[in-house]
């Protein structure tokens, strides 16, 4: 079945995040636009994902836990999950390697963890947009073997893209999915997302994937079925 997609959308939790980006309205704006399965991917942290995961089963959208992962060259990589215990345990890695700078709340914002009525549990004290101390040679690794698909994001930007910090893409990296608004002719597959800091830039439904079913795990099975196709 065609499923409508958007794998990279900030909530309120991250410093660049708008405050109008909780669970429920990420959630409720997906459903609006059409769409079937989201991911909500924070800088460095998944704390929102239980809340919107919560708020998506009641509604029946499928949320993937996610975070966005700066690496110690400020590349941003996309790493998705089936369950949130196995994103758990990635951010409790990069708790120990994250650069440690506190938040500046009346410039950056408040980084709050919300509960699924949308409801402050709990704020994040250190500045999430730094460098998680992981390098981008052992950062697909790593995320694999926490069972999340590593995939670069916005490979077609100069900021934070691979290509453009870097200057060229090495497959040896072991990355075998990557997030491009077109295809980046790289050999690979690629999924376009909207990496979205207010609500009303999260994706239209134009772009799918084929899923056998509508779930969590129907879902990571289609994008793991995609990464076998750039030859990984």
């Amino acid at each position: 079945m065609k499923l409508y997609y958007d794998f990279h959308i900030h909530s309120c939790l991250s410093p660049c995040g708008d405050d109008d980006s909780t669970p429920n309205n990420i959630v409720n704006m997906a459903l609006i636009k059409g769409l079937n399965a989201i991911a909500v991917s924070d800088h460095n942290t998944g704390r929102n994902c239980p809340a919107a995961m919560a708020v998506g089963k009641k509604s029946g959208l499928v949320v993937l836990p996610a975070m966005e992962l700066t690496t110690s060259e400020d590349i941003h990589i996309l790493c998705l999950f089936e369950e949130y215990a196995h994103l758990e345990r990635l951010e409790a890695h990069l708790e120990k390697t994250r650069l440690k700078i506190r938040n500046k709340r009346e410039i950056f914002g408040k980084q709050q963890i919300l509960n699924e009525n949308d409801e402050p549990v709990g704020e994040i004290e250190d500045l999430l947009i730094v460098s998680s101390g992981i390098s981008v040679e052992n950062v697909a690794d790593l995320v694999k073997g926490y069972g999340g698909i590593p995939i670069p994001a916005h490979v077609d930007k100069q900021s934070n893209g691979l290509i453009g910090v870097l200057g060229a893409f090495d497959r040896s990296l072991g990355f075998e999915l990557v997030e491009s608004k077109q295809d980046p002719r790289l050999g690979l597959p690629y999924i376009t997302n909207s990496d979205a800091h207010y609500l009303w830039d999260i994706s239209e439904a134009e772009n799918f994937i084929e899923a056998e079913t509508c779930s969590a795990h129907g879902v990571f099975a289609a994008l793991k079925k995609l990464c076998t196709r750039g030859g990984g």
